[in-house]
């Protein structure tokens, strides 16, 4: 396995770019921060001034709506550091959006959104023969307006390795268009072999776009990356570019996982275009990842998706009308793609997970990169696991972020408590993001179990119900298990002082990752 070798980024050597704009904004906090002691310095009126600020800026956090492991870690970030603490509160604080933002993208919904039909008798068809998991479907329906298909198939990959020679077979099968939406798109084998199929693609007329996170992407993107696609007549949207100046919406990225071909074909998962997920270089030991390809009506709603984000980012509004197939397939059970983000006041990637766990009957197997929860999800998995439903949880065993692990770690105690059984995976890095239950429902997407999933991202997947899918990640989980490490509660109690003293002291900051 190679070690990964960074290439220059757009323009400037990596670390500068992200340096530069770190370090002013950090330059444009100080200085207000700066003026705003001397400001409380200078007179006890002053002094009364900010102290009363804090306080309305502490109600305002106890009092608004919104997850309360949030508001503690905000409320603790601002006694620790008050001026400097309201001043980043004001900017992010809780994934606040300027109206502005959120009027922008309900306008671009509204030119795709109207495409998507929900067909009642699908509904009824999944009520008639499973009561409890349609209860499922109208939550996730009526929280995304997402509709639910029966006349798709999917196949999933349990492997980024797997996952790849199937992606470039569907390319390759494109004739009108091919649109790809990514958190990570990096330079390296992955992307040369899509890109050599989306080359000759758009050089014979296929229409190709691609939309990429610039926070995501940056690190790994040669200069000239992007004017070169455009040379080859590839369309490329760069979603919410980093800059040095303070922007509230800075903090919001697109984790999306997504490709569409000609309305036909489409994928998500958690593979990203990099070859960590392919294990072409080696970062974290093995990168176990997995990912869906469906083929049906149901592509329809991942058009959307892209549309929408397209339009967003860009302001160029795609004919959608002309770019839905009609194709669709046999009956392979039910199928919901679903979108979530941060500008929509609603939480439906959280959302079904809790319904999923408090559905089961038998059991709940998930994987998951992080397990940064509040205790709304915590407390839901304890309930299920006290109700008997056997609830087994993958994390990784080698982490990607030294500060992020062990706030997952910091979670296990309460969960062992109530039988709930944790593995690592030994190997490496797992990156799946999964959900399986009962042999009837599963979920594949780009959603971690942690609050940037859940509250600042935009994200994506696929809730699947009585199809042969299901019995494949099922089978997928149980083989993962025989690689990886159980945690035991007798042993876990006895990791070292220094181990838990860190667990405990990033947990406070689990609402910032």
């Amino acid at each position: 396995m190679q070690k990964v070798k960074v290439k220059n980024n757009r323009g400037i050597r990596l670390p500068i770019r992200v340096l530069v704009s770190l370090f002013l904004l950090i330059v444009q906090m100080a200085v207000f921060s700066f003026f705003a002691i001397e400001f409380a310095l200078g007179s006890v009126v002053a002094f009364l001034v900010m102290s009363i600020i804090a306080t309305i800026v502490v109600c305002f956090i106890i009092n608004r709506r919104g997850n309360p492991d949030h508001k503690i870690a905000w409320i603790t970030f601002i006694l620790i550091f008050p001026i400097f603490g309201i001043t980043v509160f004001l900017l992010w604080g809780g994934g606040r959006i300027m109206p502005h933002i959120k009027k922008k993208m309900r306008i671009c919904e509204s030119h795709y959104m109207p495409y998507l039909k929900n067909d009642a008798d699908i509904k009824e068809s999944l009520k008639y023969h499973d009561l409890i998991h349609s209860r499922q479907a109208d939550y996730l329906t009526g929280e995304t307006d997402f509709p639910i298909y029966d006349k798709t198939t999917s196949k999933f990959y349990p492997s980024g390795e797997e996952l790849l020679p199937a992606l470039l077979k569907e390319l390759s099968f494109a004739e009108k268009y091919i649109y790809i939406e990514f958190f990570i798109l990096a330079e390296g084998v992955m992307w040369d072999k899509i890109h050599a199929v989306l080359k000759e693609k758009a050089a014979n007329g296929v229409e190709v776009k691609i939309i990429f996170d610039d926070f995501g992407s940056i690190k790994r993107q040669s200069k000239g990356f992007i004017k070169k696609l455009k040379s080859e007549g590839i369309a490329v949207s760069v979603f919410n570019p980093i800059n040095p100046f303070m922007n509230i919406f800075m903090n919001n990225r697109n984790h999306r996982k997504i490709v569409i071909i000609d309305g036909k074909t489409a994928f998500t998962g958690g593979v990203n275009i990099g070859d960590e997920y392919i294990n072409e270089i080696e970062r974290f030991g093995h990168w176990l990842d997995s990912g869906l390809i469906f083929r049906g009506e149901a592509v329809t709603s991942m058009l959307v998706m892209f549309c929408t984000m397209w339009e967003f980012t860009t302001g160029e509004q795609i004919d959608i009308k002309n770019h839905i197939s009609g194709f669709f397939t046999d009956n392979d059970g039910f199928i919901i793609p679903y979108g979530d983000g941060p500008l929509n006041d609603k939480n439906p990637a959280e959302g079904i997970y809790m319904q999923i766990l408090n559905t089961a009957k038998k059991y709940v197997y998930i994987a998951t990169p992080y397990l940064i929860i509040d205790n709304n999800m915590k407390n839901t998995i304890r309930m299920a696991a006290k109700s008997g439903i056997e609830i087994k949880i993958i994390t990784p065993h080698i982490p990607d972020k030294w500060y992020v692990h062990p706030v997952t770690q910091y979670n296990y105690l309460e969960l062992l408590e109530e039988s709930v059984r944790i593995y690592e995976y030994t190997p490496g890095f797992i990156h799946s993001k999964l959900f399986v239950s009962d042999d009837k429902v599963a979920t594949v997407g780009s959603v971690n179990m942690d609050y940037r999933s859940f509250v600042f991202h935009f994200e994506c997947g696929a809730w699947l119900c009585d199809n042969n899918t299901v019995l494949d990640i099922k089978e997928h989980f149980c083989e993962v298990l025989k690689e990886c490490e159980e945690i035991k509660i007798d042993e876990w109690k006895k990791r070292p002082l220094k181990a838990r003293f860190k667990q405990a002291v990033l947990h406070i900051f689990a609402p910032f990752m």
